[in-house]
C-alpha cells in the first residue's frame, strides 16, 4: 500500500471544471510538476498509465501530488495491457501494438491541452 498525506486542495479535475481552464502561468507550473513526476517514475522503470486530472491532487500550497497508482507497472521494454482512461490513451494502447513509457507523455500532452483549453482535445 502507498499512503499519501491529505491534500486539502482536492482534485485538479474539480478546479479545472470550476475555473473552466487554467491561466497560462498556472498551467505551466502544474505541467512542470507533472513532467518531473513522470520523469522520476520512468527513471524507476515505472509506467503510470492513468494520467488525468482526477488522479492529481492539489495541496493548499499549490503543489501537486500524483495519486492512484493502480495501473502503474514496472516495465523495462514493452507491455500490451489495455488499461487507463479512454480520453487519455495513446493510440498504441488502443490498437494493442505494445507500448512503453511514451504513453505517459501522450497522456501528459492531453492533460496540458485540457489545462489550457478547458476541455480535452478528443
Amino acid at each position: 500500500y502507498m499512503v499519501l498525506p491529505f491534500a486539502q486542495g482536492g482534485e485538479m479535475f474539480t478546479h479545472l471544471r470550476r475555473m473552466g481552464k487554467f491561466d497560462e502561468s498556472l498551467a505551466k507550473f502544474y505541467a512542470a510538476q507533472v513532467a518531473l513526476a513522470l520523469e522520476y517514475l520512468h527513471h524507476c522503470s515505472l509506467i503510470y498509465r492513468d494520467l488525468k486530472p482526477e488522479n492529481i491532487l492539489i495541496e493548499n500550497s499549490g503543489y501537486l501530488r500524483v495519486t492512484d497508482f493502480g495501473f502503474c507497472k514496472m516495465v523495462d521494454g514493452r507491455t500490451w495491457t489495455l488499461c487507463g482512461t479512454p480520453e487519455y490513451l495513446a493510440p498504441e494502447v488502443i490498437l494493442s501494438k505494445g507500448y512503453g513509457k511514451s504513453v505517459d507523455w501522450w497522456s501528459f500532452g492531453v492533460l496540458v491541452y485540457e489545462m489550457n483549453a478547458g476541455y480535452p482535445p478528443f
